[in-house]
């Protein structure tokens, strides 16, 4: 919970969104973004001069096949906490993540960037910090990750996923895994904290037999 948004009230009743394809902000997570279209780096400009409030949600369609892609009902609110101005024109920003939103409506604005009615009310309890180890997994979440990893021939500090707690760790492997943009969402939109849980261990354990099967790439 961030200074300024202790409750949903608190947040806005339309929010600009960044719709990136396979990419997630999770409550209480930082993403960093390399913003270089000049749509987006227009949305940074206007989100700077005022809550400096951003919603990354995924679209549901490809924008190399459509112009305006549909987008996820379920994005996460993200608020800049650190920007820079390359010498090239880019930002770079980090977002760290506030709380979920249902899209009610997409808006017209003459902006170039999109924007959308958002409801925060269903993901109240995003903006609560709330102790969550003691329902945690661990050893089952360790095993399914060294598996998946070992399989792919990618490595981990192992010494920080193992003492890094609890939703510091679920929230970067559901944002860094390179799971498949339907399966990420299934991550955001996971009602409670075990079913997010449940479902990245899941995740990681099919992925993992898929490979030994033959049936993945």
């Amino acid at each position: 919970m961030r200074k300024g948004f202790h409750s949903f009230t608190d947040l806005p009743d339309t929010m600009p969104v960044f719709p990136l394809t396979g990419i997630l902000l999770m409550p209480r997570a930082a993403l960093p973004l390399n913003v270089f279209e000049p749509r987006y780096l227009e949305l940074v400009d206007d989100a700077l001069k005022g809550n400096r409030l951003i919603g990354m949600i995924q679209p549901v369609e490809s924008e190399d096949t459509v112009l305006r892609p549909k987008l996820s009902q379920v994005g996460c609110a993200g608020k800049i906490i650190a920007w820079r101005e390359s010498e090239d024109n880019r930002y770079l920003i980090t977002l760290a993540g506030l709380a979920r939103f249902r899209v009610k409506e997409e808006i017209s604005a003459l902006s170039g960037y999109r924007q959308v009615a958002c409801d925060f009310k269903p993901f109240a309890g995003d903006l609560a910090q709330t102790s969550v180890d003691g329902d945690f997994p661990r050893e089952r979440l360790l095993a399914a990750l060294q598996d998946y990893l070992s399989h792919r021939d990618m490595k981990a500090d192992w010494k920080s996923v193992m003492t890094a707690p609890a939703e510091s760790l679920v929230n970067a492997l559901a944002m860094m895994c390179p799971f498949e943009p339907a399966e990420k969402q299934a991550l955001l939109e996971a009602p409670s904290w075990i079913d997010r849980v449940s479902t990245l261990v899941a995740l990681l354990e099919i992925s993992t037999a898929g490979q030994g099967s033959g049936t993945l790439n």
